[in-house]
């Protein structure tokens, strides 16, 4: 894809690089699907970066609006299935 995801400088290079991957994660769901618990790993680490709700809001609409991918709807998907099932947006 040709955007940049949105990040926050004041993070360290290891939580930029983990922010990333979140959001590759969720590029991923859509376009060929991911496990479930992979899915699962990469947002838990994302909510260590950024714990507050509302900042997650805050990128998670950045990101959808320049992607076009719900990181909102492809989570809630993942909650509610089961270990070891593929997330496909």
């Amino acid at each position: 894809m040709e955007y940049q995801y949105p990040i926050h400088y004041s993070w360290s290079t290891d939580e930029i690089v983990d922010v990333i991957k979140f959001f590759e994660a969720i590029e991923k769901a859509y376009e060929k699907g991911i496990e479930r618990d992979e899915l699962m790993k990469v947002y838990r680490r994302f909510k260590e970066i950024v714990p507050s709700i509302a900042e997650e809001k805050t990128l998670c609409g950045e990101f959808e609006e320049i992607s076009g991918y719900s990181s909102y709807r492809t989570i809630k998907k993942a909650k509610e299935a089961s270990s070891g099932d593929k997330i496909k947006m």
